[in-house]
């Protein structure tokens, strides 16, 4: 069944800052390509992934900002991953090396906020990103799969994460584990900026 829209569809997007544009219009291009290659109608895909067949146009279209959940839910009804979606899938090799400018900015919040993808295991088992907020920013997170998990290890300066009715600084040189099968949201909450690498390890 279709889901009207509105207030369903606020469920799969983000809540605070925004995918990059020039992801959105890779993302809604590759949707659309490999949809089209499974001769599934937009609306048959939106119903597998558990949203509006409006929002699946928006993001198609690149007009929507979906939550990364969401993107990976489409990613496995299109038996790809979050990665092929969003960046060149290499030939697999044993191992694989990337420089800097092969990094995938994804997310941006304040002027000088940004998440960039460094690596993603075939399927999103798990993904390694480096993070930057500015003082004052934020990113909040819809809840994950049941299980799934996400790994921080702060680089420089204080992460605030709030889950539950819990409330963690996380400083530098210290590392969290966080149950992120619930809503969660972390913060910069210092005078300084906070870079930390985060791992997410999605529970299937």
């Amino acid at each position: 069944m279709e889901h009207s829209g509105g207030a369903t569809d606020a469920a799969h997007l983000t809540d605070h800052g925004a995918l990059d544009d020039d992801l959105l219009g890779r993302l809604g291009g590759r949707v659309r390509e490999l949809r089209a290659g499974k001769s599934m109608t937009v609306q048959q895909l939106a119903e597998r992934s558990g949203i509006s067949r409006r929002l699946m146009t928006q993001i198609e279209l690149g007009q929507a900002n979906p939550s990364l959940v969401t993107v990976t839910r489409i990613a496995r009804q299109l038996d790809t991953d979050f990665a092929a979606l969003v960046a060149a899938r290499e030939p697999e090799q044993p191992i694989t090396v990337h420089g800097g400018d092969a990094h995938v900015l994804v997310w941006t919040g304040e002027p000088g906020s940004a998440a960039h993808l460094l690596e993603s295991a075939d399927e999103r088992v798990v993904d390694l990103w480096r993070w930057r907020l500015v003082p004052g920013d934020s990113y909040r997170g819809h809840a994950d799969p049941a299980r799934s998990q996400e790994l921080f290890y702060v680089l420089k300066g204080e992460l605030t994460v709030f889950v539950d009715d819990q409330r963690v600084v996380i400083r530098a040189g210290e590392s969290a584990l966080l149950r992120s099968d619930r809503p969660y949201s972390y913060e910069n909450s210092a005078k300084t900026p906070v870079e930390f690498v985060r791992s997410v390890l999605l529970s299937t």
